[in-house]
């Protein structure tokens, strides 16, 4: 009789128990909140990294080579064309010294000769024994030798000294700016050595001036949107010193060629910056810089936030999944437009009443059983 009891009370608690696990298969397991498209502006911009440097930059090198005698400004000082940088102290070379006395010994042998000649040949013009023409012939000899003493004297003291009397502000030895701007950079010091620049050498950076009141950005944009950038464009540039600041530029430059670099092809780019419109801020050369490059723009377009796509494992479609009631979802492809990577474009596929199944981790893990693993974003 016990265990008659016992028996039944197992059995209506396991049929109990069997009930409720029933009920409970039925209920979805899941409950997904939704999300409608929404009317919205969405810009499609280009990042362009580089920095931002002066249109008007040159190195200042010095035509002679020797060591730094005297430097007459320091970096940051504001010069004039003309004024003075340095000025050097020559260093002869040794076979050119050499060379040059020799020059000048020579020209004095020729130059006393000529001398001598011309004296003698004077007297005798004077007492008529030879004719006027053969006189002025010795003249001129004469003179010619005394021109070329006097040349091969000035080529010894340039030699010597790198300049000579009467060359006064064009004398070799001074530095001076070929720009009015500020100094950059002044890379040498007092007492070093420096190189002439010539054919077969670029010759030694005595100082960097240029023209800060003009400034331009300079960086590289991706070969994907290279062939969306127009001349002209107006542009914002974000530079790395001051934060949350804009400047107004406009695109002037897109190189024609682009080069490589790891893996990618990169494309020069160049804007003219409005320092005017900002000038409570000092600019300095070589600050880094972002460029913000409009590529499209469309105003009050139908879009859904990116974060409800997802991707058809057999075509790779777009397709979002719409409420149909009571925690029903129907697939729907989408055709899209242009996206600013928070926000894309429905072109076609929803309508503004639409429900939007809002994806999260049990939804993404059944839907990739389905259809395999997302898209990345």
């Amino acid at each position: 009789m016990k265990k008659t009891i016992l028996f039944s009370v197992l059995g209506i608690a396991l049929i109990a128990v069997l009930i409720w696990f029933g009920k409970k298969n039925n209920k979805s397991a899941v409950t997904f909140e939704t999300e409608k498209p929404f009317k919205t502006n969405i810009v499609r911009k280009s990042v362009a990294t580089g920095k931002v440097i002066p249109l008007e930059e040159i190195e200042i090198k010095p035509r002679v080579s020797g060591i730094i005698e005297k430097i007459y400004v320091e970096e940051g000082a504001i010069v004039k064309k003309g004024d003075m940088i340095a000025s050097i102290r020559v260093i002869p070379n040794v076979q050119q010294l050499n060379g040059a006395q020799g020059n000048v010994r020579t020209a004095k042998l020729q130059l006393d000769n000529a001398l001598v000649l011309y004296n003698r040949n004077k007297e005798l013009y004077q007492k008529g024994v030879i004719p006027k023409q053969e006189y002025e012939n010795i003249e001129l000899s004469y003179n010619n030798a005394r021109q070329q003493y006097n040349n091969a004297v000035t080529d010894l003291q340039i030699v010597q000294k790198g300049t000579a009397s009467g060359f006064g502000n064009v004398a070799n030895t001074n530095i001076r700016a070929e720009i009015s701007g500020t100094v950059l950079e002044i890379p040498v010091r007092e007492g070093m050595s420096v190189i002439e620049s010539n054919t077969f050498s670029p010759g030694t950076t005595v100082a960097t001036i240029a023209d800060m009141s003009v400034m331009i950005f300079e960086g590289k944009v991706d070969e994907a949107e290279v062939g969306k950038l127009q001349k002209g464009t107006n542009i914002e540039v974000d530079l790395g010193a001051y934060q949350d600041v804009k400047f107004p530029a406009v695109l002037t430059f897109v190189a024609p060629k682009g080069t490589e670099e790891n893996g990618a092809v990169q494309f020069k780019v160049k804007a003219d910056v409005d320092t005017k419109a900002k000038s409570e801020y000092m600019i300095r050369a070589n600050y880094s810089a972002n460029a913000n490059i409009i590529l499209e723009k469309k105003d009050s377009v139908l879009a859904i936030k990116e974060a409800l796509l997802r991707y058809d494992k057999k075509d790779d479609k777009p397709y979002v999944e719409v409420e149909k009631g009571d925690q029903k979802f129907e697939k729907k492809f989408l055709k899209l437009g242009i996206s600013d990577g928070v926000n894309v474009e429905v072109i076609k596929g929803l309508k503004p009443t639409d429900k939007i199944k809002i994806w999260n981790k049990a939804s993404k893990e059944e839907d990739e059983k389905k259809n395999g693993h997302p898209k990345d974003e």
